[in-house]
């Protein structure tokens, strides 16, 4: 287990996830975040795409060598064999990376933001706190079409691919609700963040 006191954070799709973990590091907790490891270890030289090459060709590749995101999300997408394939390859790296820095973490506490965290057991277990960032189904949908330019239809298919709303609100210990403006989000992780101050500071038993 991370010596630091570690909170889960996630959200569906379009929930503001990514802004909510921003808000917690401007407060002055440890921010890791798997969706950055991942685009670092996707990127130009990142350690998984000599992997990702020999599993996929060049095909998924850009020209200075980093992960082509749309031709890899559409190919994913069509063959679930070849989403586990790459969940293979990225997943451990993930999770390696994640904890290096959970353990390096001088901060109070540490946020680990992990999009699919409801639906892997292994990062459940290494957090001692789940906060879920919610917003209405449909919010997410339209916040997501904005952002990407995706159609209705391929948010959905993403969102079906997640965990269900209820599920992760079933397994939520504390929630965001990221239903209103940036300065409500904003207020209410300012709570939060006193919370986990003395929750952390109770568990090191200061």
């Amino acid at each position: 287990m991370p010596r630091a006191f570690v909170v889960g954070l996630t959200g569906g799709i379009g929930s503001g996830k990514s802004a909510a973990a921003d808000m917690f590091a401007d407060l002055g907790a440890a921010l890791v975040d798997t969706d950055r490891i991942a685009h670092a270890l996707t990127g130009p030289g990142g350690v998984a795409m000599t992997a990702i090459r020999a599993a996929f060709g060049n095909g998924v590749l850009t020209e200075d060598g980093a992960l082509n995101r749309a031709a890899m999300r559409a190919l994913a997408f069509e063959s679930q064999d070849a989403r586990k394939r790459l969940e293979g390859i990225l997943h451990p790296m993930i999770r390696q990376e994640s904890e290096r820095q959970c353990l390096a973490a001088s901060a109070p506490y540490v946020i680990l933001a992990v999009p699919l965290l409801i639906e892997s057991g292994t990062y459940r277990e290494r957090v001692q706190r789940l906060c879920v960032v919610d917003c209405p189904e449909a919010m997410q949908v339209v916040r997501v079409m904005q952002r990407s330019g995706l159609e209705e239809s391929q948010v959905r298919a993403i969102m079906a691919a997640q965990a269900s709303r209820a599920e992760r609100l079933a397994a939520a210990d504390d929630i965001l609700d990221n239903s209103g403006t940036l300065d409500a989000l904003r207020e209410q992780v300012s709570g939060l963040h006193r919370h986990y101050l003395a929750l952390a500071a109770t568990a090191k038993g200061l």
